[in-house]
């Protein structure tokens, strides 16, 4: 059994720990010995009694000290675990620049938008560069119409008209026809984000030109769109169609430049063909002049057709010599007669193989040539000659080709969508414009602000 005193001493304790738990901690035993009435017992030793009644003494002292300690826990007051959240300078630092950054130009740009701004108007049009095939006449001519640059594709020409639509030229041209910069000048400086100052140099007006004209252009079909914003819808429809009505005399140009590059070419073509032609005839005129020898195969045959005959008549000689010498004596003069002709065939014989390859038979005309020289010579003219005609023939029809091109259009431009003539503004956006915006000031925004407190955290 412990002491009163050694009972307090650890209760005391825990109650200095967790000052919440002291004034819930039920009594201790000795407290209930206190509390309870006494019972009575039997009569104890005189011993016994005073041990009991230092008992109660001390857990008397006990109890005194408990609630002295209770009404000491109970007045001290525990502090908060966070102080109340107040607005410091850095706060409203931030505050101040969301309003300056985010909402004080949101509202001036809605606010421009929907009091200043003027209404704008939408044309559109929408057009692509066709060919006309001549598939007849290039059947007739057996394919040769690529000899004189027909059938061309026509994707080079629409690469062409979507820089020329962007172009300094084009910009000029109808600001010349129709007055751009006093048109857009019109409303300087009040709305001055979607207008043109009225002192705009060539510079200016291209910048502006294509701020107000769009080009969508699709090289896999070859389809060109264009779009033109005006204050007025009128002015806008005629702007369409001045870049319309611009892009087909371009298309014609190219078309002429073509046609005259297209006749040039095959004209210089024929005139080569013709002078190769002429030299290859006046090269085979001269070998007939110089030989006296209109066709070497045909003298040839003629002079086989000698030397076959000459061939059968000394066949005939011998025959008869032959029937002769079985019949008569060697004295008669009929023997001698057969066989000096016989010798005579064979000396002329021997002369006609000897002209074939002999340099000096003037009188075969030959003009001191042989006859394989000849032959060469001519075979290797008569080719030229060939080539030279046939050259010609291909250079006359390619010029042929070359004006049935030029007296048609090849190439023209085919409007699928004529300018439009707006009913309503389209344009500027006003709601689409200022929640772009305030996206992006408040980006802008939320990036300073982390920036800011990064570069603060590292201090």
């Amino acid at each position: 059994m412990k002491s009163a005193g050694d009972a307090a001493a650890p209760a005391s304790d825990d109650k200095q720990d967790t000052p919440a738990k002291a004034k819930m901690a039920p009594p201790t035993e000795t407290q209930k010995a206190a509390k309870t009435p006494p019972k009575k017992k039997p009569a104890a030793p005189d011993g016994a009694e005073k041990e009991l009644s230092a008992l109660r003494h001390r857990a008397k002292t006990a109890e005194d000290k408990v609630h002295e300690l209770n009404k000491k826990l109970s007045a001290t007051a525990v502090p908060a675990v966070a102080q109340p959240a107040r607005m410091k300078k850095r706060h409203w630092g931030v505050l101040g620049s969301f309003v300056a950054v985010v909402l004080v130009p949101l509202v001036a740009i809605t606010m421009y938008l929907f009091v200043v701004a003027e209404d704008q108007y939408v044309s559109r049009a929408g057009f692509t560069v066709r060919s006309q095939e001549g598939a007849s006449a290039t059947d007739l001519l057996g394919g040769l119409a690529q000899f004189a640059g027909a059938g061309g594709g026509t994707g080079a020409d629409s690469d062409i008209l979507y820089e020329f639509i962007q172009s300094q030229e084009l910009a000029q041209e109808i600001n010349a026809e129709l007055g751009l910069v006093d048109h857009y000048a019109a409303h300087w400086p009040k709305d001055w984000a979607f207008s043109i100052w009225p002192d705009a140099t060539v510079e200016d007006l291209i910048w502006f030109w294509q701020r107000i004209v769009s080009v969508s252009y699709d090289s896999g079909s070859g389809l060109t769109e264009i779009q033109v914003v005006a204050y007025d819808r009128d002015m806008a429809q005629a702007i369409t169609q001045a870049i319309v009505a611009h892009s087909q005399v371009r298309i014609n140009i190219l078309n002429e430049q073509a046609r005259e590059d297209a006749m040039r070419y095959a004209r210089a073509d024929l005139n080569e063909a013709l002078e190769r032609l002429k030299a290859a005839r006046e090269a085979m005129v001269q070998f007939r002049t110089r030989t006296r020898i209109v066709d070497p195969e045909a003298d040839i045959q003629g002079r086989m057709g000698v030397m076959n005959n000459l061939q059968q008549q000394l066949a005939e000689a011998l025959v008869q010599y032959d029937l002769l010498r079985g019949t008569v004596s060697g004295d008669d003069p009929r023997l001698a007669t057969a066989e000096r002709r016989i010798t005579v065939i064979r000396e002329r014989i021997d002369q006609e193989r000897t002209s074939f390859a002999s340099s000096e038979s003037i009188e075969g005309g030959g003009a001191g040539e042989t006859y394989p020289a000849l032959i060469s010579e001519f075979e290797r003219l008569t080719v030229d000659r060939e080539f030279a005609e046939q050259s010609y023939r291909v250079a006359l029809t390619s010029m042929e080709l070359a004006r049935d091109e030029a007296t048609r259009q090849s190439r023209y431009l085919a409007t699928y969508i004529n300018p439009t003539r707006a009913e309503d503004s389209e344009y500027p956006r006003r709601y689409l414009i200022p929640a772009l915006g305030g996206l992006f000031l408040l980006m802008g925004w939320a990036i300073m602000v982390l920036i800011y407190y990064s570069v603060r955290d590292r201090r």
